[in-house]
Parts: structure tokens; sequence; C-alpha cells
């Protein structure tokens, strides 16, 4: 007889269904286990045999055949070892094999029976839900998985607690999803002193996920503006929290088992490797741009990445998904994240300095910002020269608004671009819009185009450019509450636009 267990295996965000099928059969005894598992997967035989001894559960000596379907998608991962253990536990007719196979499984055994907490319990939540099963995994990813409220969730501590609930003498009951966490940043805007043009700007790409570029003097405040950045982005929706939270699971980045409404705000250094940044290693797991999904992801001394990894993300930028290709995984995850990027304006960083001028002037500067190539340049919607702060200001009063205050006008214009792009499931803000949808929402007056033309003429607008300023633009509108796009909002969008464009 042969008999089921199930579980999934992981390709990026996807959680696959695998049938776990045990079966005794007349031989020398063995422990096999195939279906392409990689070793912690082949290891688990010894893991499962430790825990059922621990139990006093003796393996019969026959052959015991363990196979995972789809044989041919790769197995990889501890959390293996509960359904593997189920399936066995079901052909010895210790549990019900009908109750075994109507649950999906996973989680790490120790050698005692104990259960170990694995990555990915959200995911498989979601596809138990899609099946029609309940959910069984540890303890300790219960509160995780729970947050899917289309599966029933049974999170047990101990193998022993497993059987118990099969047989009937101590049902599992269902597991409370963890907390809902906001994660204040207690930055505010109102501690930068002056750069309000850069605060500005900030409060455009936070209500448009718009992608900046801030360049100046070391100490000019670049780091402490994209710091405050979080302070004044909405909380994440939903169905954003949801999919941010897939993402976070893969990776091993929950805790408790919350989920958090906080924006995720992502600062890779700039020796990260192209692994780390976009994805992939060992099992192809998601990178930086990934996890700032609904986010931000900030790159601090963006001439100093390895010009490999930064021209990888133009495609990315663009389509706002990642695939991580590699001889033994395929796999494609989300990336709409906001891009901030910051530099000095040349490698001593005091090109604009008059006090402190390099002798290499200008060259250096060309040198130096030249590392970033014009088809990534051409990428970013608002392009920001931040001055030097003198240290006489800093004894100044604040100034500007609070970042409760910019908060409540982003998140205005937020509830706008929900409004208007309510029902497509592709568009959430301006920065999405492109085609004829970008026609119809920022399509300029006659004075607004003849505008866009002579600035396209002087100052050689690329069509990337052009439609870049349009979305900018709309934003800008939004903020203001404004129905149509008019030529203020063109001007200060193409301001922003050609800082450090050469007219012809």
């Amino acid at each position: 007889m042969v008999t089921r267990a199930y579980t999934v295996a992981f390709e990026g965000i996807e959680a696959r269904r695998v049938e776990v099928q045990c079966a005794f059969s007349p031989g020398m005894p063995s422990f096999s286990i195939v279906g392409l598992p990689d070793k912690a997967v082949s290891e688990a035989r010894e893991r499962v045999r430790a825990a059922l001894n621990a139990m006093a559960i003796a393996l019969p000596a026959r052959k015991i055949t363990i196979n995972m379907s789809p044989a041919d998608l790769p197995k990889e991962g501890s959390h293996f070892d509960l359904p593997i253990a189920l399936a066995v536990l079901a052909a010895l007719e210790i549990i019900p094999s009908e109750e075994v196979a109507n649950t999906l499984a996973l989680g790490e055994l120790s050698l005692d029976g104990s259960l170990v907490p694995v990555i990915g319990a959200r995911p498989a939540a979601m596809a138990a839900a899609e099946d029609d099963r309940d959910l069984i995994c540890p303890q300790a990813c219960g509160a995780e998985a729970a947050w899917v409220g289309a599966a029933k969730v049974l999170a047990a501590r101990t193998l022993p607690a497993v059987i118990q609930h099969f047989t009937g003498q101590s049902p599992l009951e269902p597991a409370d999803p963890g907390e809902v966490s906001t994660n204040p940043t207690g930055r505010d805007l109102l501690e930068v002193k002056g750069q309000e043009r850069a605060k500005r700007a900030l409060e455009i790409a936070a209500a448009g996920r718009h992608h900046l570029m801030m360049v100046g003097s070391p100490g000019a405040g670049k780091s402490m503006l994209a710091a405050r950045l979080p302070s004044i982005l909405p909380p994440l929706s939903p169905s954003e929290a949801l999919e941010t939270s897939m993402i976070q699971s893969l990776a091993g980045h929950l805790d408790d088992g919350g989920i958090s409404r906080t924006r995720p705000f992502r600062e890779p250094h700039h020796t990260a490797s192209m692994a780390a940044i976009v994805g992939g290693g060992r099992g192809a797991k998601p990178g930086e741009i990934s996890l700032a999904h609904h986010g931000v992801l900030f790159m601090d001394e963006f001439p100093e990445f390895n010009r490999t990894v930064l021209e990888t993300l133009r495609q990315p930028i663009e389509t706002g998904e990642v695939v991580v290709a590699r001889a033994n995984a395929h796999v494609r995850y989300p990336c709409r994240f906001m891009l901030v990027a910051a530099a000095n304006p040349c490698k001593c960083g005091y090109l604009s300095d008059a006090n402190r001028a390099c002798n290499r002037a200008p060259g250096c500067g060309a040198d130096y910002m030249g590392r970033i190539s014009g088809p990534l340049m051409d990428r970013f919607d608002l392009r920001l020269e931040v001055p030097p702060v003198e240290f006489t200001d800093l004894d100044m009063p604040a100034t500007g608004d609070s970042s409760a205050t910019v908060a409540g006008r982003v998140a205005r214009a937020r509830a706008l671009q929900d409004a208007r792009f309510e029902g497509r499931e592709a568009l959430r803000v301006n920065a999405d819009a492109e085609g004829a949808m970008l026609e119809e929402i920022a399509s300029p007056d006659t004075e607004g185009r003849d505008f866009l033309t002579r600035v396209a003429d002087r100052f050689g607008l690329t069509a990337r450019g052009y439609h870049r300023v349009l979305r900018v633009a709309r934003t800008i509108a939004d903020l203001e509450g404004a129905p149509d796009v008019r030529k203020p909002h063109l001007a200060e969008a193409a301001s922003y636009r050609l800082a450090f464009s050469q007219p012809n």
C-alpha cells in the first residue's frame, strides 16, 4: 500500500504542491528518498528515524521508499521532514492515511521529535488554501501562516502532538495570526535644517513612487534625507502587506509571525554582490530589490556599486519584476520599489565647493559620474543637486513641515491614485502609468505642451524622459488636488528632470 502526504517546494514566491509517497516492500532493510532531493532532504531519513525512535516507534525491517512527486522538481530545504514522517506513520497505520492526505505539512524535525521552524510558512498556507487543505506546521510558524485566513493552520510543538491530533486524542487548536505593527522610525523631516527643495523632491517621490537621484558633497544631508523617507510614506495596504510578507517569509525575515504595515526600507552597502542585490545564490533566493518590494531601495555611494550590478537594475525598474536564472533554478520575484540613489559629485566629493575644489576638476566629476550609464540615469524621474550646509545654518530654527504634515499630503495624493486606478491590477501609482493610460491622466493643455516641446528641443529630452516628466507632473497635480496637468506642474517636474542636463 502507498500512503501519501502533501507539502510544497518553492519557486520564487510560488509554492508548488509536492506529493510525498511512502511504500514498504520486501528486500534488504533500507530507507531511500527519491524525487530530486538536495542534501538537506536526503538527510531527512536520519532525522525521521531518530524522532520515531525517541517515541519508541521502530521502523520495520523492510525496504522503505519515499518518492516526492513531481520527480523533476528540485526539492530543497529541511521542511520536508514532517511530511515524510507523516507518510511513514500512515504506512505504519499509526495515524489514518485519509486524514494525512487531507492536510499539507511542513516542518523540520529534531532528533527528540520536536518541530523546528522553517521558512516559507505563509506561501505554504496560500497553497493549502488553494487546495482546500489544512496546514500543519511548527508552533513558531503558526502565527505567520495564520494570516492567510482562507486556510486552517494547525501549529504543533512536537511530532507526538501531531500524532495525537490525527488520532483524536488531543486535537490541535487553529493558530492565531501575529500582531500588526507599524514600526515608527522616530525620524522627522523637521530635523533636517534647510534643504527645502530636497524635502519637496522627497514628497513628490513618495506620493507617486518616483525614482530619485541626489548628488551633493559629503555632509550635505543626502543620507539624512533618505532615512526620513519612511516617515512620510503611507502604510502598506492589506494586499501589499501580504505580498511583501510572502517575500520576507521566504527570506526568513519575519519576526514572531507578525505582519508589518511599514514599507520596507533596504540600504545595501556598495560592496554587495550581484546575488545580494538582484537575487540568486543557493536556491535562487530573493535579493535586496525584491525585499524592497512596495518600499524603498536606498543605494548610497551609487557610483561605487559594481557596474554590472547597476546595469542589472535597468530592467527591474521598468518591469517591476526580476527573473533569477540559474542552472538549477529559474524563478521570478516581484520588485516594485522606489529607487533612491545618492552620490558625491566626484571622487573626492568637493567638486562643487569653491573653497575645497579638486585640482582635477572638471574631469574628476565627469569620470566619477560616468560610472552611471546614460540609460540607467534616464530612468530616474527626479534628479536633485543637494547643496552643502554651512555649520552656521545648524543654529537656525527648524523650517518646513513635519513628517506628519507631509505624510498627510502624500496619503491624500495616494488616495487619488487609488481611485484613479481602481480595478487595474498592474497600476497602483502614477509611476506605473504608461501608453494610453498616461495620455489619459496626464495629457497637458496647449500651453503645457508648447512648454514641453521647447524643453525637449533645448535639452534633448528622450521619449522616456518625456513620459517621466508627465508622470511626475501628474503627481505634483495630485499633491495640489488639481484635476488637470498644467504648465506650472510641468515646469516643476522638468526642473527636477533636467538637473544634470546641458542645453544644446
